[in-house]
């Protein structure tokens, strides 16, 4: 789609020249030739810079006449890109590990005052995964790592940020946190997952000695058959939640029962409408107070919500009670 409106004026001006003046292939001197203009977009805000462009003078070169470039440009920005790789570094932090959505990234870019379509964050999406496929791909440094911890505790998860789209599959390496694989897959049968394992285990010069990774059927099945007579172990936070999963239900139970004996809210509320006096202030405090505990939910296996909601009617009981024994008197 063509732009429709015009960019933003450049509010920071930068000059970049080369580090290097003599020519990376023959050594001879590459002379300033000519500059370079391009509009980058970053966070901190619309930048001009200013290029300068030396070429080597050698006829008998290889690289005779090509254009070196200032090393520094690659720092703020990619080849051709209208956007600076902090816009692209957020975006990507938003999305995987904020979990939000296009719509969302793109609001949040727009209150940071980065002028930017929603389009355009889907482009900055790919161009994220792509970086991100690119320094996994360094196995090099990988195996030095691993080498010099001599084994690797493979944890093994997916992430799909939205309902219906691709699911991002993560193999991370628990002893060091470096990501050994990263790759999105439309669906998560065994025989995909086992050739993500197999393909870790054949980049490695060390063992995997354990696997962590939640109850799913398909992941069981997949290191069952990747990586025969390895311990494969639930990660402590899925087990945790399928330890506790009789003690949620019995709380999620007990929550039901809880909001049977305060139902009525509304109907004195409504009693007290358009009344200024302390009395309906108070009532109206009340109320207010009983309908966040009701809808106040607790994160199961550690807060229960069932538990949380009785804490919370037991205060406002309490409060009642000692309202009542001692009467109410208005402040002056």
């Amino acid at each position: 789609m063509a732009r429709k409106t015009p960019r933003p004026t450049p509010s920071i001006e930068k000059a970049l020249y080369p580090l290097r003046r003599d020519c990376p292939t023959c050594q001879g001197s590459m002379w300033a030739d000519y500059t370079n203009r391009r509009t980058v977009t970053t966070l901190e805000g619309v930048t001009r810079l200013t290029l300068q462009i030396r070429r080597c003078a050698n006829p008998a070169c290889a690289r005779f006449h090509q254009p070196y470039r200032p090393e520094a440009e690659g720092s703020i920005a990619l080849p051709q890109h209208e956007f600076g790789l902090d816009v692209i570094a957020l975006v990507g932090s938003l999305r995987y590990q904020q979990h939000q959505t296009v719509s969302e990234i793109h609001r949040e870019l727009v209150q940071r005052q980065v002028a930017i379509a929603p389009r355009t964050v889907t482009n900055l999406l790919d161009r994220y995964d792509e970086l991100v496929a690119l320094s996994l791909g360094d196995h090099q440094r990988l195996q030095e790592i691993t080498r010099a911890q001599g084994r690797v505790i493979l944890a093994l998860d997916g992430l799909q940020p939205q309902v219906g789209h691709e699911v991002l599959w993560v193999l991370r390496d628990c002893l060091s946190g470096e990501v050994m694989l990263a790759r999105s897959l439309l669906s998560a049968t065994q025989e995909d997952l086992a050739r993500l394992l197999q393909e870790v285990r054949q980049g490695l010069a060390v063992p995997i000695v354990a696997v962590l990774s939640d109850g799913q059927r398909s992941i069981r099945r997949a290191v069952a058959r990747a990586l025969p007579g390895i311990p494969h172990q639930l990660c402590h936070f899925h087990y945790l939640r399928e330890a506790a999963h009789p003690i949620y239900e019995a709380d999620r139970h007990a929550k039901k029962e809880l909001k049977k004996q305060v139902r009525g809210i509304r109907p004195l509320e409504r009693q007290v409408e358009g009344r200024e006096d302390p009395e309906s202030k108070v009532v109206q405090g009340y109320c207010a107070a009983v309908r966040s505990a009701l809808t106040d939910d607790g994160l199961a296996p550690l807060a229960a919500a069932g538990l949380k909601l009785n804490v919370r009617l037991a205060a406002i009981a309490q409060s009642l009670e000692r309202g009542a024994k001692g009467g109410y008197s208005p402040s002056p």
